[in-house]
């Protein structure tokens, strides 16, 4: 086993995995695991992402997770917890993360992994070749992420020692910070819209200027709802 396995060890396969290798799967046979994973693609934008890795740090407690290039368009963190979760649980907090960090960002350039509609989660460890392009994953330093947004990937296959210094640097989440954090993003979760208030249906005998007047007047009532009401009454309007 070189450094690199083992680091792979440390911080992101379940107990029991002896021979890791780019393939192996991050979650266990009763579906645990330690490694979760968030990235942005489609662009590679690291502004987006980089709050992300800020704020678990700075808000959340958390030590940084590791910067990865996904190979082929997106650009990616590793969390590396330190005992392993139920992929319903690792999917709640990476959904919390991104309801927090990245909700300007349109859903079809995050993927998580796992996901709280896809639980499975099957990301290949990192580095790893790209079958389709034959470009390869890799972690990056954090100075260095930025470089990377247009072109997130490598063309030939990273060092493994390289590899193995970026990881060892990083820690793994402590059972007791990964439940604070859980509470503390689910706390801050948006709580349902309630219904919004609609104006009353004009009777067939009501006058229709009092109508949209009455529409206007109605704080409860969309704004958009009472502008368009406001443009209708305009021409009617004394000047």
């Amino acid at each position: 086993m070189n450094r690199l396995q083992a680091e792979w060890l440390r911080l992101y396969l379940p107990a029991g995995v002896r021979d890791p290798d780019a393939g192996t799967a991050l979650s266990d046979g009763q579906g645990q695991l330690r490694a979760l994973v968030i990235e942005v693609s489609k662009p590679a934008e690291w502004d987006a992402l980089a709050a992300v890795w800020r704020g678990v740090q700075d808000e959340l407690g958390l030590p940084p997770p590791g910067i990865a290039v996904s190979g082929t368009d997106g650009l990616q963190l590793w969390f590396s917890l330190a005992e392993t979760v139920s992929a319903t649980r690792g999917a709640a907090f990476l959904a919390g993360l991104r309801r927090r960090y990245l909700a300007g960002v349109a859903g079809p350039r995050v993927r998580l992994c796992p996901d709280e509609a896809a639980p499975q989660c099957r990301a290949a460890l990192v580095p790893s070749q790209q079958p389709e392009t034959g470009n390869w994953s890799a972690f990056v330093a954090p100075g260095l992420a930025p470089v990377f947004a247009d072109t997130p990937w490598l063309d030939v296959p990273p060092g493994i020692d390289g590899q193995a210094d970026l990881l060892a640097r990083l820690e793994c989440i402590k059972p007791e910070d990964f439940d604070k954090a859980l509470r503390g993003l689910r706390e801050a979760a948006p709580s349902p819209a309630a219904p919004t208030p609609q104006p009353a249906r004009p009777a067939g005998d009501v006058d229709p200027r009092r109508f949209l007047q009455q529409v206007l007047n109605d704080e409860g009532a969309p704004l958009a709802l009472r502008v368009e009401a406001a443009k209708a009454l305009l021409p009617h309007t004394p000047m």
